[in-house]
């Protein structure tokens, strides 16, 4: 144990470190420098464009068993609305506080109810779990590499709205997804002050036992939807 302690302690003293003594800000920019040439070393999208990031976003979803969508800014809520509606889901919870959420609200037909979380979960938890059939979330951003979304609970949209339902639907701005995670903390400045409860989600739950047997929906929602905003008019494809 001893000489495991001497090489680590070895390793932090070693000339690659900075200094004790060393001022902040040059530490700071030996770190950065560090931290940028490891990422630089495996980069997979290099200088992708826009819709290159776009497509790589959504074929990284879509091999993690999630379902993409594209749609502009003004089709999104009728569109998404009809594709819910045709899914059978009957309550869709939801934060109507948010722009993104009135608007769904708004063009969802009288089968689907918009549900608020406005009632602490100890108060109707039998309710949630046994009749909303999906969830609503506007995530922060995304991740194009790896097909992740960036989720920023709050108090209207908690971390329950996505993990509770068995659907949780998530919209995207196309013109937010980052390259790599790298990019997302550097450009978000997550070391100003990275939120507290800041949600990364990559596809459906999903686990799997010794035998290695994928199983969905374990510990979260079965489906995922994930619906990218795009300043272009896109088919949306089959209705469900």
């Amino acid at each position: 144990m001893s000489g495991a302690r001497e090489r680590i302690l070895g390793r932090l003293r070693s000339p690659t470190h900075p200094s004790p003594g060393a001022p902040a800000s040059e530490t700071d920019v030996t770190l950065d420098e560090r931290i940028d040439a490891h990422y630089a070393q495996w980069r997979t999208l290099g200088d992708a464009s826009p819709a290159q990031r776009v497509d790589a976003f959504e074929a990284a979803l879509t091999a993690a068993h999630a379902e993409v969508f594209r749609a502009s800014a003004g089709e999104w809520p009728a569109q998404l609305a009809r594709s819910i509606a045709n899914a059978g889901v009957r309550r869709l919870l939801l934060d109507t506080r948010r722009a993104e959420g009135a608007a769904l609200a708004a063009a969802l037909p009288a089968t689907v109810e918009p549900v608020a979380f406005a009632r602490p979960i100890e108060a109707w938890k039998a309710e949630l779990f046994d009749t909303v059939e999906a969830g609503f979330t506007v995530a922060r951003s995304g991740i194009a590499a790896t097909g992740t979304l960036i989720v920023c609970p709050d108090g209207g949209s908690p971390r329950t709205m996505s993990l509770a339902p068995p659907l949780h639907i998530a919209l995207v701005y196309a013109d937010t997804l980052h390259r790599d995670l790298h990019e997302a903390a550097r450009i978000e400045r997550w070391g100003d002050g990275m939120p507290t409860n800041l949600v990364l989600v990559s596809g459906p739950s999903k686990t799997s036992d010794i035998q290695q047997t994928l199983a969905y929906g374990a510990h979260g929602p079965r489906r995922l939807w994930v619906v990218i905003v795009t300043d272009e008019a896109h088919a949306w494809g089959a209705d469900r």
